[in-house]
């Protein structure tokens, strides 16, 4: 494939060289005269392990060489990949002068081109949701006055490549994400990483502009974690390697998919308690643990947010179907959904509750002490079957992921809402008739 790339730092140069070595043709443009002449004589702009090899193996190859020329870049190949900044701004919004800057150019070489081959723009830099269709396409089309998706391509291909092992990371990815305007665009792009192990995921652009923020916001997080760890562990006297090294050999629960879906408030008997525990530990050692103390406000917050959810539409007869802690048990100590029945109480509301698994005959121990003696009102408010619940509530509730309720939005009446804190459903409506706590 013939292949123009727009910008030569660190993701344009070692993609460049990368994708020339794979056996395409490919130009580098930038704007920079010392870049150009730089990969024109065989030597990369930047400094990274392998990269100024493979530059002067390709140069000399006749495969790649560069150019400040972006028509000429244009009309001399089928796709083009942005891999331009995009920096903050004081605010901390992204400064999107230099995407702005190339798709115009594109745009207007794009209108000029005769070839009759579909051009392709790939936007390989990091942009927020929303960027390719409000900002990249509008301007590829005005300057073009051609149609994205019709009369050229467009595709959002995030990259993962870390300074100092780019060239490893651009071979041996952990995943591949290929945003795509239409079908026939990312089939197109995904030809260029056939031989490349890793995950081949395509989806839509927002999802594909998101997934770096993800990784970048989980990798973040994951160092500043890992840091207050290592802070409480030195207060103690502990090995705070050590420990994570142990940390890490779980890889069922504590490096892994378990618990990376986004939903309702977290509960139980152990998780806030031994938050709670070890934030007055650190404390009593004289250690601030912002990321720490973070997580209980924030797991609140997403009670408050379920709350707004069910009172939106001024419904006041309310019915909950599961609200122990989690589906399969009878566990209801600290459970988010009993939070928010009590604030439905408080607010006046008339709630009907089920929850198979919650029967006070056979509760035993802590969990009839608690029901019996902590929240006798709401057991006054337990119903026999989930035909109670939908007999009486204007707003059906679903707190947690017992199978039972899968059938649930199929025997909503007309005029009721269902409010999905466990996505039983994958359903959602426009008109508010079905909403959940992460769509």
């Amino acid at each position: 494939m013939k292949i123009s790339v727009f910008g030569l730092g660190y993701v344009g140069t070692v993609s460049a060289g990368c994708f020339a070595q794979d056996g395409h043709e490919v130009i580098g443009v930038d704007p920079v005269g010392t870049k150009v002449d730089l990969i024109n004589s065989g030597h990369s702009p930047i400094i990274e392990g392998e990269i100024d090899a493979i530059v002067a193996a390709m140069v000399q190859a006749g495969r790649l060489r560069a150019t400040d020329d972006h028509a000429e870049a244009i009309r001399e190949t089928e796709l083009s990949f942005v891999c331009v900044g995009t920096p903050s701004q004081a605010n901390g919004n992204l400064d999107l002068r230099y995407i702005r800057r190339i798709c115009e150019q594109i745009g207007g070489a794009l209108k000029h081109r005769t070839a009759t081959a579909k051009h392709t723009v790939v936007i390989r830099s990091t942009i927020l949701p929303g960027t390719m269709r409000e900002i990249v396409v509008p301007i590829l089309e005005e300057s073009s006055g051609k149609k994205a998706g019709v009369d050229f391509g467009v595709c959002h291909n995030p990259e993962f490549l870390r300074e100092g092992s780019a060239v490893k990371d651009f071979r041996c990815p952990p995943k591949t994400i290929i945003g795509e305007l239409n079908r026939a665009d990312g089939a197109r792009l995904a030809t260029l990483y056939e031989k490349i192990e890793a995950p081949l995921i395509r989806t839509d652009l927002e999802i594909a502009e998101m997934v770096k923020y993800v990784d970048n916001s989980w990798h973040a997080l994951k160092i500043g974690f890992a840091n207050e760890i290592g802070n409480i562990c030195k207060s103690l006297g502990l090995d705070a390697h050590e420990v994570m090294k142990i940390f890490c050999k779980d890889q069922k629960l504590n490096i892994s998919p378990a618990y990376l879906l986004p939903g309702f408030a977290f509960g139980g008997s152990c998780l806030p308690k031994d938050l709670r525990a070890l934030a007055y530990k650190a404390k009593l050692n004289d250690l601030v643990l912002p990321i720490m103390n973070a997580i209980l406000p924030s797991n609140e917050m997403q009670v408050a947010r379920g709350l707004g959810l069910i009172m939106q539409n001024g419904h006041r007869k309310i019915g909950v179907l599961g609200f122990s802690f989690k589906a399969g048990t009878d566990d209801l100590r600290e459970s988010p959904v009993i939070e928010v029945i009590e604030r439905l109480i408080g607010k006046g509301c008339d709630v009907r509750v089920y929850d198979k698994n919650v029967k006070i005959a056979s509760l035993l121990g802590a969990n009839r002490d608690f029901i019996l003696n902590h929240i006798p009102h709401i057991s006054k408010l337990m119903v026999e079957d989930i035909d109670a619940v939908l007999d009486h509530a204007q707003t059906v509730v679903v707190g947690n992921q017992d199978p039972d309720f899968r059938t649930v939005p199929d025997r909503l009446r007309k005029e009721q809402r269902l409010v999905d804190f466990a996505r039983i459903t994958n359903r959602k409506s426009g008109d508010g008739k079905y909403d959940g706590i992460c769509w």
